[in-house]
């Protein structure tokens, strides 16, 4: 078909040869449909294509999103003959069940659905990405914790083992149910887009909570009986001491799910009162996004901070909480940064995503190679740009900083609230003035505010006082328009989907050198970096509500006012 296809459009003018050409390289190098490339290289939009197709094959084109397809429908088709041809059932009526398919001239798939159900088929055409965007939205439904210990299918997932387990007399962890319950928890993760897993233990109950966009929600709570065999399961897939119940430690688990994709889970365990208290952050490289230009960065601020990583020397630093996005920022930074003439080094505790080209050290604090003592190292190893995973104590930042006066660039992090009070925090640990104002380049300061779900999105009425009390001007209070997330399937009823960056740059020019000498506080250091056209935290992310994509609840959530 995508032969014909292709011929077809062209000889439409609806795209060009040169169009179909790079479309269908695209197409044999990933093995996905012509149709699929040709909408995502823009070259034709999703709804002229299916338009096309209706006309071309005499069937009707149908929009998924307007339809509400029943649960006794999509049981007819098991999801991986629907993934298989890219269709997905409609509707039944008498012995027809109606499919929408993305290519109607797939033969194949429809003697397949007509052997697997015993219905005569009838085929809509509907876009590809309308069908996956489907799948995804009524095959997940249904899919429930409750089930799994009555026996959960985990094909299609695999642990990775590194090197021999010795052998462990932990029956229990190794049981079917209790592997396919940890199984099922990890992929679901995975699934719903978590970016950290809590397994806690309390005196009468046991449960499982994810961190979704930021915000933590209950996922099941699994019989407190499991609650051993669960935490052994754990840590014999994270390589870690099961007889240990006393100390707190980490492993790392790697998982192989469908179609090859690879994820790690960093794993934490920390003895409470009642157990183990287990937490797992997942790392995942197919997500990690490094084009600085798509994080959020708004243009002014963007300007700012490139300017201070492509200085030659001096020091960059970005500040925020736990999961603010830090290490995708420093990351970024580093990829723009990463070229042949330049020697980087890493120092990180823990190393989190392997970076081609880049030297990356991972710290052990019960040897001895704590970030000061890499730093030492890496000034004998001819550096150009550094990174140090976090400054803590007075002796990292020292070295840190008399680095950046002998002509390297240093990247790192720190623990504060926002980027005038880092100069406070920096002062604290003993660092001189003068020599805080001669080496810092820049601050930036981070906070991930959740998105508003594309798919409920709806226009809400907020009083303008209310906004202008958050710090909004009084004429774009008057006339903003303001948006919610009603609650759909897509994003689990909550409203939001996805988080966006929000940043405030603080570029360190002469005229703040000369308050950070003065020893200003960091009310002044806020005003006069505002003065000189830095904008705070609240504003970035009022710009961000303004635009449509977050709420004023996270405006709130994310933070303070300027005072």
């Amino acid at each position: 078909m995508s032969a014909r296809l292709g011929e077809l459009l062209v000889r439409q003018n609806l795209i060009s040869s040169q169009q179909l050409q790079k479309a269908q390289e695209e197409s044999r190098k990933s093995g996905k449909r012509l149709g699929y490339h040709l909408t995502k290289l823009g070259y034709i939009k999703e709804g002229d294509l299916t338009n096309f197709l209706s006309k071309q094959y005499g069937v009707p084109s149908i929009n998924l999103e307007d339809f509400e397809i029943e649960q006794s429908v999509i049981d007819l088709v098991p999801r991986e003959v629907a993934e298989k041809h890219q269709i997905i059932p409609v509707n039944k009526s008498g012995a027809s069940l109606i499919v929408a398919m993305a290519d109607p001239s797939n033969i194949y798939a429809i003697d397949d659905l007509k052997f697997l159900t015993g219905y005569n088929v009838e085929v809509v055409v509907s876009s590809e990405v309308a069908i996956k965007e489907a799948i995804e939205r009524y095959y997940d439904e249904g899919e429930a914790f409750d089930d799994v210990l009555a026996g959960f299918d985990d094909e299609g997932i695999e642990y990775v083992e590194q090197d021999n387990l010795d052998d462990v007399d932990e029956a229990a962890a190794e049981a079917a149910p209790v592997v396919k319950l940890v199984n099922l928890i990890l992929t679901d993760s995975v699934k719903k887009n978590a970016s950290d897993i809590h397994i806690e233990p309390y005196e009468k109950s046991f449960r499982v909570r994810f961190r979704i966009d930021g915000v933590m929600y209950e996922v099941m709570k699994p019989p407190l009986k499991l609650k051993n065999a669960i935490t052994s399961r754990i840590k014999i897939m994270s390589k870690l001491d099961i007889a240990e119940r006393r100390l707190p430690q980490d492993g790392r688990i790697k998982l192989k799910l469908a179609k090859n994709k690879e994820m790690d889970f960093r794993v934490s365990v920390l003895p409470t009162l009642f157990g183990e208290k287990i937490v797992l952050r997942l790392l995942d490289k197919s997500n990690l996004q490094l084009d600085m230009t798509k994080l959020g960065f708004e243009q002014k601020a963007l300007d700012d901070f490139q300017d201070s990583i492509h200085k030659p020397f001096g020091m960059v630093l970005v500040t925020g909480p736990t999961g603010s996005g830090k290490t995708t920022t420093l990351y970024s930074a580093l990829s723009e940064l990463n070229k042949i003439s330049e020697n980087i080094s890493t120092a990180e505790d823990p190393v989190e995503f392997n970076l081609a080209g880049i030297n990356q050290v991972q710290m052990h604090e019960d040897i001895g190679l704590n970030f000061a003592a890499a730093l030492r190292s890496f000034l004998r190893q001819d550096p150009d740009i550094i990174m140090v995973g976090e400054i803590r104590d007075f002796e990292t930042a020292e070295i840190s900083i008399k680095a950046a006066l002998t002509g390297h660039l240093v990247l790192s992090t720190l623990h504060t609230n926002d980027a005038p009070s880092t100069v406070n925090r920096l002062l604290n640990m003993g660092i001189e003035p003068f020599l805080v104002a001669s080496s810092v380049n820049c601050i930036l300061a981070q906070r991930l505010a959740r998105k508003i779900c594309d798919e409920c999105k709806e226009p809400i009425d907020v009083p303008p006082q209310t906004l202008i009390d958050t710090g909004m001007s009084p004429e774009v209070a008057n006339s903003v328009k303001l948006f919610q997330g009603k609650g759909c399937g897509k994003c689990s009823e909550t409203g939001y989907k996805g988080r966006v960056a929000i940043y405030e740059v603080m570029a360190v020019k002469e005229e703040l050198k000369e308050f950070i000498l003065n020893g200003a506080n960091t009310a002044e250091i806020k005003r006069e970096a505002m003065r000189l056209g830095m904008k705070s935290m609240r504003q970035s992310v009022l710009t961000k509500m303004e635009e449509g994509m977050t709420t004023l609840e996270e405006v709130l959530r994310v933070s303070v006012g300027d005072k």
